[in-house]
């Protein structure tokens, strides 16, 4: 993916007859757009914008090539062809920060008020906080377009759902289908991508707020175990067995036991654990056997 990405942006430079096309200035614009074409948001602020912002390439014999993110024609062409770019006024910051305050990590508050890229889902949450974006070095961007160059197609149905309205079930299911798309990815933004998948499991949990002591129990339990699930997809199984252990099978819902069951199973495949894995097999979907041979072989590959 890099090697391309940096073949056409070179031969853009060398031919020169890409037209510079204005980043986005709405946000709202941006999210319905993203939605649309399968792609994440680029944004930035618009103070940023009005100083030099030097990234890396690469030229043709590997020697680094200094650019400036706002004035290169071609590098703007390749960031159009993989997200949809925004910049942000810092008269919406207000609003912003308040819908996040006390909801966020300290290193997602951080990568938020910095001047440095964010890479957004959709729904404007910061996808890339992993980084602060405050030390010196010099952004590799091809790397950088590469690793979050995402067709998000497979969250499609659910980040759809989820724009009609927000309550328990459509941000429990996009963050469900968050975790099963990081199983899809590599490794090197699977956590990120876990990282996001919390936050719509947050917002899940804050609609609880309301209905039948039954049904937050259910929902209650049904957190716990995409929880768990999270760390299954990021290799822990050894932590997902000792989390299983708390619960006693018998308390589970009828909601909740297809995911009871993958857990078990896949976790002990993922320790190799032949016999106690049989136990569980028949107990587990076809669907779910799926989910857990990719699951399995991304182990297998991360050693």
């Amino acid at each position: 993916m890099k090697k391309t990405i940096l073949f056409f942006l070179l031969i853009l430079n060398v031919f020169s007859f890409c037209q510079a096309q204005e980043w986005m200035t709405s946000l709202d614009v941006a999210k319905r757009l993203a939605l649309v074409q399968n792609k994440l948001i680029f944004a930035i602020w618009e103070d940023t914008t009005l100083k030099t912002y030097p990234v890396l390439i690469d030229d043709y014999n590997g020697k680094p090539l200094i650019v400036n993110l706002f004035d290169n024609e071609s590098l703007n062409e390749i960031i159009w062809n993989h997200f949809v770019p925004v910049i942000i006024s810092e008269s919406n910051f207000p609003d912003l920060y308040d819908e996040i305050k006390d909801k966020r990590k300290e290193s997602y508050i951080l990568k938020f008020r910095d001047d440095s890229i964010k890479i957004m889902d959709v729904n404007g949450n910061i996808l890339n906080t992993n980084s602060s974006g405050l030390n010196f070095e010099l952004l590799d961007i091809s790397s950088f377009i590469a690793k979050y160059s995402i067709d998000t197609s497979f969250l499609k149905p659910e980040l759809i759902s989820y724009s009609t309205g927000g309550n328990f079930f459509t941000s429990y299911y996009l963050a469900a289908k968050y975790v099963d798309f990081a199983n899809f990815l590599e490794k090197e933004i699977r956590t990120e991508i876990i990282e996001l998948s919390k936050i719509y499991l947050d917002e899940a949990n804050d609609h609880m707020e309301s209905g039948d002591e039954q049904n937050k129990m259910i929902s209650t339990q049904a957190i716990k175990l995409l929880r768990i699930k999270q760390n299954l997809v990021l290799n822990k199984p050894k932590k997902v067995l000792r989390q299983l252990r708390k619960i006693n099978n018998s308390e589970i819902y009828s909601f909740n036991q297809s995911l009871f069951n993958f857990l078990h199973y896949t976790a002990f495949e993922l320790l190799n654990d032949k016999k106690n894995a049989n136990l569980w097999k028949n107990k587990v979907s076809l669907l779910d056997l799926k989910k857990a041979e990719l699951l399995i072989k991304n182990s297998l590959q991360e050693f």
